[in-house]
């Protein structure tokens, strides 16, 4: 069976990913036998209770349903991140991999059976009606949300282009509930977006990682190649700030850009023959100039293999708060014609030096908060993958979630005007708001 591995937050309205990964086969010694023969019992103990209610319950349910509502439960109460997709929502998934599809632009996670932001996308209805990472969905349309899978929360929030959809909002530690009207549209995702900072420096934006991010990337750096002389370009700014992840080879390539040899990831699973390492191949893009990388609190995934890897590998500096936290691989198991498809959780992943981010993130070199407007005090943050009720465990030093709040102007930000600093060597360490501990590393 053709299996696809991913490295991604959440079910979305966002981003998604692809991998090939390797067939699983399973053996049974004697001891194994009896836990087979229970597993079968248990079996027999679903099958009669399907039977009850197809028989005995006051309406004629539908079997189909039944079990689908079986499979999703079953996926759901491993981690926040395993789940059942139907045909169409398979089918969605491998559209919005493509980088366009239509809805709202948010990209989304449960909790506590409501439906959670975990970054608006850039230039979309949503970010351009003020949704926030961290905002709660209680209801959509006036309908509550408990109760719905988040499937049929996101197929809620699609609808035609051009159609209008009624959020209720919760936000902030009070839960202060608004309604917000957005209308759908085709979302076309700009992956990479870049601009020249003065005269000599290249800023890169990556807004999630879609097959398209590493080209747009490539063209960045040729971009600045061409228009900057090289004795007067002082070096990079790559932004990943409320980026929630997307495809594994995708954020592998993205990391060669700017490294030329060494580990990038290793995914390990259950088993340790499962482990894999990729490791980057000759020919950094960006021949060697100073990088500085930008994360926060909604910065996930593959957001958080880029910045561990050019962390590890001392190739960036990284600056703003502690990213997300989620660490683990998905992976896509196609069902077969018509009956969707799995996103199972199958491996952790884990930085050069041997780092699990899973439920810690990535602490940044220097650590910057930002100037929150009064009205979203208290409401800009965001309690990051040990906050989600069944994550993968990670030891005992979990860390919550940090700031993801970056100012629409950019004249505000006080992140890019440190990273611009740096760049142009005019830093002080007064701009820093704590010192961030960062342990030392050592690259296997």
């Amino acid at each position: 069976m053709r299996k696809i591995s991913l490295v991604m937050l959440g079910a979305a309205l966002g981003a998604t990913t692809v991998l090939v990964g390797a067939q699983t086969h399973f053996y049974f010694s004697g001891t194994a036998n009896a836990a087979v023969s229970d597993t079968y019992k248990n079996l027999n103990l679903f099958g009669d209770v399907f039977e009850k209610i197809r028989s005995d319950y006051v309406e004629k349910p539908n079997e189909q349903k039944l079990i689908e509502a079986a499979v999703s439960g079953m996926l759901t109460s491993l981690d926040p991140h395993s789940s059942y997709m139907d045909a169409k929502s398979f089918r969605d998934m491998q559209v919005q991999t493509r980088g366009e599809f239509g809805g709202l632009g948010i990209e989304v996670t449960q909790e506590d059976g409501l439906v959670k932001v975990v970054t608006p996308i850039d230039e979309t209805p949503a970010a351009r009606a003020g949704i926030m990472s961290g905002d709660i969905i209680s209801a959509i349309d006036g309908e509550s949300v408990q109760g719905m899978t988040l499937n049929q929360a996101v197929d809620k929030m699609r609808g035609a282009v051009n159609t209008q959809v009624k959020l209720t909002i919760l936000r902030g530690a009070s839960r202060d509930s608004q309604e917000v009207a957005i209308t759908r549209a085709v979302i076309q995702i700009r992956s990479v977006r870049f601009r020249q900072e003065g005269d000599d420096v290249g800023y890169i934006r990556i807004t999630q990682f879609n097959e398209q991010t590493y080209d747009g990337v490539k063209t960045a750096i040729s971009k600045f190649n061409a228009d900057v002389p090289g004795d007067k370009f002082k070096g990079y700014i790559l932004d990943l700030r409320n980026n929630p992840g997307g495809l594994l080879d995708q954020s592998i390539a993205v990391s060669n850009a700017f490294l030329s040899h060494g580990e990038i990831v290793s995914t390990r699973g259950r088993n340790a023959d499962e482990t894999q390492r990729y490791n980057a191949r000759p020919g950094d893009l960006s021949k060697g100039k100073p990088l500085i990388v930008l994360i926060n609190g909604g910065s996930a995934s593959a957001s958080e293999i880029v910045a561990g890897a050019l962390q590890d590998h001392k190739r960036a500096t990284i600056v703003g708060t502690r990213s997300f936290g989620k660490g683990s691989v998905q992976t896509i198991i196609p069902l077969g014609q018509a009956n969707g498809a799995l996103r199972l959780t199958t491996a952790r992943y884990y930085t050069p030096s041997g780092r699990s981010i899973q439920a810690k993130g990535i602490d940044p070199d220097i650590q910057i908060l930002q100037d929150v407007p009064d009205e979203l005090k208290g409401k800009d943050d965001t309690k990051g993958e040990a906050s989600l009720k069944g994550h993968l465990k990670n030891g005992e030093e979990e860390k919550s979630g940090s700031q993801a709040y970056v100012p629409p102007d950019p004249k505000n930000d006080k992140q890019l005007k440190a990273a611009l600093d740096m760049l142009r060597g005019t830093y002080t360490k007064a701009q820093a708001s704590e010192p961030a501990k960062a342990a030392e590393r050592t690259v296997k």
